[in-house]
């Protein structure tokens, strides 16, 4: 088995300057993937720029003209923790299509898994407004792609980003053709993410939020994707999975207080490429959100991929890189407050998604 990716060094044209999220983000991973042995595993796709059409289908037309106007103006602050440069704007148009490149080849059964290294990321921007430094939401374009244009009607977003990804959540709230299932840090930027956000309308019972505290660890996201996730997954019977790959929840990361080792991702991922492979033909696509510890970064993505390949297993980072940090994987000690925080926290989710799902 291989790994479909979606790249291209055009990526590296968005240039915010001294930022966390910048060119050096996708420079980490590529040396890694070949580092690790990872990289034979993979076979390289280049992507298509998506067109404002494309856009629309999830964003305002002011808010791509926004983007486009500040690009060719020479740059500049979008918001305050967002920045345009002068290439961003043709950056973030392939961002979007890489992903959306990345789904059509699952869909269209030329891969069985996919992965797009993107950059600008996108989870966080919403339909009218760019922000956490997103410009567009590129998962979320990809999705109403699928729904749309190909005719999906049973799509599993999974973000594991440190971060809540407000905006996917944003511009599927009010359906149930897009399931939103997010686990993040909270309290943490960008402030929401609440248990009982979960959809309204149509969508009602459709947004799964599970926000732990700092300190949760790997054993306690295995339970909730095992305990959680997997669950609602074979109750909807998703077509295609989704998963917004943001790896800033590792605990070298400079913004984040997870504790995931970069095997935690990849036992992560293992447990979403078998629920692909027991509900919808394996299809799944992985797409590059967060991460800004350049080191956590790239073992964390080649952990990933190193089983969503069917390579080998999990991948652990060097003693080097583990030996500042204490207790960096398995469960808080019990009796802790991050473990009591965690139980409490996954406890709410399940009675408040039990009204929709078998939790």
């Amino acid at each position: 088995m291989s790994l479909m990716v979606i790249n291209d060094r055009a990526y590296l044209a968005h240039a915010p300057g001294n930022w966390p999220e910048g060119p050096h983000r996708l420079e980490a991973i590529w040396s890694m993937l070949q580092a690790s042995g990872v990289e034979e595993a993979l076979v390289y796709e280049t992507p298509d720029p998506a067109g404002e059409s494309d856009l629309e289908l999830v964003h305002t037309p002011r808010h791509i003209e926004r983007v486009r106007r500040l690009a060719e103006e020479g740059g500049g602050n979008l918001t305050l923790d967002t920045v345009v440069s002068p290439e961003s704007y043709r950056t973030a148009l392939l961002a979007a299509g890489g992903a959306m490149k990345a789904t059509d080849l699952v869909l269209a059964g030329r891969a069985r898994r996919a992965a797009a290294l993107v950059r600008p990321p996108g989870h966080h921007a919403t339909p009218d407004e760019g922000m956490g430094f997103c410009l567009f939401n590129n998962i979320a374009v990809a999705a109403a792609h699928a729904r749309h244009r190909r005719g999906v009607k049973r799509i599993l977003i999974v973000d594991w980003d440190l971060h809540h990804g407000n905006g996917t959540e944003a511009a599927f709230y009010g359906t149930d053709e897009v399931l939103f299932f997010s686990c993040h840090e909270s309290p943490a930027y960008p402030g929401t993410g609440w248990v009982t956000d979960v959809g309204e309308g149509r969508g009602e019972g459709y947004t799964v939020n599970v926000p732990l505290p700092p300190g949760s660890g790997d054993a306690v996201y295995e339970e909730v994707f095992e305990s959680v996730l997997a669950p609602i997954a074979r109750a909807y019977g998703p077509e295609i999975i989704l998963v917004s790959c943001g790896l800033d929840a590792h605990f070298a990361d400079p913004l984040g207080r997870l504790r995931l080792t970069s095997a935690g991702y990849g036992r992560l991922a293992g447990i979403v490429t078998a629920l692909a492979d027991e509900l919808c033909d394996g299809r799944v696509v992985f797409v590059l959100e967060g991460g800004y510890d350049p080191v956590g970064l790239g073992w964390s993505l080649a952990s990933v991929f190193n089983v969503a390949s069917g390579r080998g297993g999990p991948l652990t980072e060097p003693e080097d890189l583990r030996a500042g940090f204490a207790a960096v994987s398995g469960a808080p000690p019990a009796g802790t407050a991050a473990s009591m925080a965690a139980r409490e926290r996954i406890a709410a989710v399940r009675s408040v998604q039990r009204t929709w799902w078998p939790v």
